[in-house]
């Protein structure tokens, strides 16, 4: 209990540095339900709380990450989806979120399902997003609007064209794991394919940031995966663990993140953590 407390004092209310410049960072993993989705929103929540300017964009179909932050999404929605595909501008479509101040979200809907068949026809189709990123990044500024300090981008658990188009325009790879031994067998193969994406589409790609998601201490499970991961990745793994966390689960059936549902949680307090080592870095 004490160290809670002791976590909250120096947690709660703080404020964060500001980037020399935008941060883009493509939030990946092609295996599902590692927690790429929560770990999005929760950080960009973080973030924004802590006096940042955060955009997320949900590149994934089923439009969790608009859910979580409470933006409409349904099938009359202009979203990320005509930006790709109808040459729509992200201005177009960004939305407010209700909940925190400073948070940004371009909604995916149910169309994005089929964006991957029609992107295959469209010219420079690898590059469709980070032109819209930069054109909006000009518009915030042309408009005197505060630059952005971080743009997530939450993509599908596949290594299609969505995602492909997330890493061409992002210059930093965030990688939620979780602390399972199938995560480990995932992350080489998609290591292998960010460094195909490096070759050939964008070589200032890295991956700046491993983050250890659903950490249960009581096994040992986990504390192996997590030692072996540390092992292999000594610079890009944060110090932060996100446990399994109830309160982290129920956030999103209230079209919330855990930083408006439950602020003082543990999951909470591991998020605020997590994103003060980005911040920071």
């Amino acid at each position: 209990m004490a160290n809670e407390t002791k976590r909250r004092e120096r947690l709660l209310g703080r404020r964060l540095p500001r980037p020399r410049r935008t941060r883009i960072l493509t939030v990946a993993n092609q295996k599902g339900g590692v927690g790429k989705t929560t770990t999005t929103v929760n950080i960009a929540a973080a973030l924004a709380s802590a006096g940042l300017q955060v955009l997320v964009i949900d590149i994934d179909p089923q439009g969790n990450a608009s859910t979580a932050l409470g933006v409409p999404h349904h099938a009359e929605i202009d979203s990320i989806y005509d930006v790709l595909i109808n040459d729509f501008t992200l201005a177009d479509v960004v939305a407010k979120c209700p909940d925190i101040e400073n948070l940004y979200c371009a909604p995916a809907t149910i169309h994005l399902a089929g964006a991957e068949i029609e992107l295959v026809s469209l010219v420079a189709r690898e590059q469709r997003l980070r032109r819209a990123i930069d054109e909006y990044v000009r518009h915030r500024e042309e408009n005197g609007e505060e630059r952005l300090d971080f743009i997530f981008i939450d993509c599908p658990p596949s290594l299609g064209l969505l995602t492909v188009n997330a890493f061409c325009a992002a210059n930093e790879v965030m990688i939620p794991i979780q602390c399972e031994y199938y995560a480990l067998e995932g992350l080489s193969q998609l290591l292998k394919n960010i460094e195909m994406i490096q070759k050939h589409l964008n070589s200032d790609l890295v991956v700046s940031t491993i983050l250890l998601t659903m950490y249960d201490g009581r096994t040992n499970l986990a504390a192996h995966v997590a030692a072996d991961v540390r092992e292999h990745f000594p610079n890009q793994v944060l110090r932060a663990l996100i446990p399994r966390s109830v309160r982290i689960s129920e956030a999103p059936s209230y079209q919330q993140t855990v930083m408006t549902y439950d602020p003082s949680s543990t999951g909470a307090l591991s998020y605020l953590e997590a994103a003060a080592e980005i911040a920071e870095r």
